[in-house]
C-alpha cells in the first residue's frame, strides 16, 4: 500500500479560491501596465482586492537591492483612505482621489474588454 502515491482533491473551495487568485494575479498584471511602460527589471500591479479596496504594488531592484512599495486604497461613501508602508490609513486629497477613480474606470474598460475578447475565442 505505501508504493502508491496519496492522491488528494481539491475540495470546491480549494479550486474556487485558486480560479479567484488567477483571476486576480491576470488582472493585476494587466492593471500594472494602464499607468505607462513598466521599466526593466520592475514589477508593477495595479488591481481591485474587493468591493472597497484598489492595490497598487511596485517592486524593482536599485543599487542591487529589491525595493517594494505597497499603497492599499479603500474606497467608501463619502472618503478614499490610504494606506503605504504598514501606516494607518489616512484621507486622501481631492486630486487623488480623482485621479484613483480615473484609474478604475480604465481599468474596468481594459479587463471587461479583455475577458469579451476572450469570450469570442472559446
Amino acid at each position: 500500500m505505501g508504493f502508491l502515491p496519496k492522491i488528494t482533491r481539491q475540495s470546491d473551495e480549494q479550486r474556487e479560491a485558486e480560479f479567484q487568485r488567477n483571476l486576480i494575479r491576470y488582472e493585476a498584471k494587466i492593471g500594472g501596465e494602464l499607468f505607462g511602460a513598466i521599466p526593466a527589471g520592475h514589477r508593477r500591479d495595479f488591481f481591485c482586492l474587493d468591493e472597497h479596496t484598489w492595490v497598487w504594488h511596485e517592486e524593482w531592484v536599485e543599487q542591487g537591492l529589491r525595493k517594494a512599495t505597497t499603497t492599499r486604497y479603500d474606497v467608501r461613501p463619502t472618503v478614499v483612505l490610504k494606506s503605504q508602508f504598514g501606516q494607518p490609513y489616512q484621507p486622501v486629497g481631492e486630486a487623488e482621489a480623482r485621479n484613483l477613480y480615473q484609474a478604475t474606470q480604465i481599468y474596468r474598460q481594459r479587463i471587461s474588454s479583455d475577458y469579451q475578447r476572450m469570450m469570442q475565442t472559446v
